[in-house]
């Protein structure tokens, strides 16, 4: 399963969250997903709706939400202090192992905390849930409740979006999460 700070599975959740922001007109930042959310590991070869379900149990829904510059930089810190969490492709954290915060990049630039940031996330974790405080300065939040926005199906979405491409689900491990050397 997840492992802390990175890990394959969190890396390829968290870019999810992002992709399955055009069903919704969104072009989120970053996305965030919490490790705790995973529960088991994708299997190497066909992925099932059941191994979807094993890997994320919860009825999540996917939302998208602002943060300022200074609130964004925040959610990172408290991202550090729980030891990481899933996130986005172009997030890069130096972390401690006590769990502060050394640097923050977003796509090689860092944080403006006079810029806003769409973000990706599940509404578990938007609720400021998980250590997330910052998550509560929340606003413009886009958080649809039915069925058909349950992360698990924009997780099934993305397997079949890749078969239908012939492209196979290739999950990373970048250094998105690091702890300092």
């Amino acid at each position: 399963s997840a492992a802390k700070p990175e890990s394959e599975e969190s890396n390829l959740l968290a870019d999810i969250l992002v992709w399955g922001g055009k069903a919704f007109q969104e072009t989120p930042d970053f996305g965030v997903y919490n490790v705790g959310g995973i529960r088991a590991a994708f299997a190497q070869g066909d992925v099932t709706y059941g191994d979807v379900l094993n890997v994320a149990p919860f009825e999540n829904h996917i939302c998208f939400l602002t943060l300022t510059g200074e609130k964004t930089q925040q959610l990172f810190s408290e991202i550090a202090k729980v030891g990481g969490e899933g996130v986005s492709h172009g997030v890069k954290l130096v972390i401690t192992h006590d769990g502060q915060l050394r640097s923050a990049t977003l796509h090689g630039k860092p944080i403006d905390p006079n810029a806003t940031y769409r973000v990706a996330t599940l509404d578990y974790l938007a609720q400021g849930n998980g250590g997330l405080e910052a998550f509560k300065a929340k606003t413009h939040e886009v958080s649809p409740q039915g069925e058909e926005n349950d992360v698990r199906h924009i997780i099934v979405n993305y397997f079949k979006h890749m078969a239908a491409q012939g492209k196979a689900v290739n999950a990373q491990m970048e250094g998105r999460i690091t702890y300092e050397k």
